[in-house]
């Protein structure tokens, strides 16, 4: 991912993976966004923000739902908590792309925060 940013730069001041409800986090253990993001930022000489971005809300697993479902499921289900990316320039890091679903309910609540700009990068994209 770091490889590919390096060929293809967006303006970035800070890295944030796609964030995981408390609950799923418990369940798995880990964050495979939030691995891939501190990754990236540790490889482009990033600023990472972990903690401002929040799933506030659980939400059903994507797997088997249609596109509009997807987006359904995720409306509203992220906020930034406090002003710390207001202004930023936001590198969105996910595991894998498939509706775009996620990213853009992301990119919402990242802007209703306050980003400047919001871009994207996944290790994936669904066919």
């Amino acid at each position: 991912m770091a490889a590919y940013w390096t060929q293809h730069p967006t303006p970035t001041d800070v890295v944030v993976p796609v964030p995981l409800h408390a609950a799923r986090l418990r369940q798995r253990g880990y964050n495979q966004a939030a691995l891939l993001a501190r990754e990236m930022a540790r490889q482009a000489g990033l600023a990472l923000d972990e903690r401002t971005l929040v799933r506030r809300r659980a939400t059903a697993s994507q797997v088997d739902l249609t596109a509009e479902q997807r987006k359904e499921n995720v409306r509203a289900a992220f906020q930034c908590v406090g002003p710390a990316l207001a202004g930023q320039r936001v590198l969105l890091i996910d595991d894998v792309c498939t509706t775009g679903s996620t990213l853009d309910a992301c990119a919402v609540a990242l802007q209703e925060g306050g980003a400047s700009s919001v871009h994207a990068l996944t290790l994936a994209r669904a066919r």
